[in-house]
């Protein structure tokens, strides 16, 4: 197991086919899923893949040791500043969005200096999309690109090490 918890945000394809391969590959203990939308809230209980389904992204965050931003892009700044007052100190942060540069800002904008932000992009998706959409597969032997901040401090080079090992774990190149 990489992390004993991890916070998905936004569980379309791309958040729920973390959560699917992440469990599929033991990279993960507890899941927790943090979506706006009631409906796919509702998907994803019946799903079964998350051990806690909520609306309050605050409390899907609360002790996890990773948290995935997998909203759209335009919504990936509202959505960690409204996480971030329970992000656990040390926890790893990235996303999955397509474009990096307003994406790390936004994100770093509104999170605490106690969590690394570790950006991120799979170069991986289908046509399809919502809870039900996702699957273990679909990182394996995918690109996953990290975009890791100019911080040399040994901490946060060994979050982004083990964001690496995550990746990995779940069959992606990075």
């Amino acid at each position: 197991m990489i992390y004993s918890r991890m916070a998905v945000i936004g569980c379309g394809l791309i958040g729920s086919s973390v959560i699917r391969a992440a469990r599929a590959a033991g990279a993960v203990g507890s899941v927790a899923v943090g979506d706006a939308s009631e409906a796919h809230r509702a998907e994803i209980e019946a799903l079964g893949y998350a051990d806690l389904v909520t609306g309050d992204l605050a409390e899907a965050v609360a002790d996890a040791d990773l948290v995935v931003f997998a909203v759209p892009v335009l919504a990936m700044g509202p959505a960690a500043a409204a996480a971030a007052a329970a992000l656990k100190p040390g926890a790893t942060v990235t996303d999955v969005g397509s474009v990096k540069v307003g994406v790390a800002e936004s994100l770093r904008a509104a999170l605490p200096a106690s969590v690394y932000l570790v950006p991120g992009h799979p170069i991986a998706g289908t046509e399809q999309s919502g809870p039900a959409a996702g699957f273990a597969e679909l990182f394996r032997g995918r690109w996953v690109i990290l975009t890791p901040e100019a911080d040399d401090r040994p901490a946060y080079r060994d979050a982004v090490n083990r964001l690496s090992d995550f990746w990995i774990a779940l069959g992606a190149q990075v």
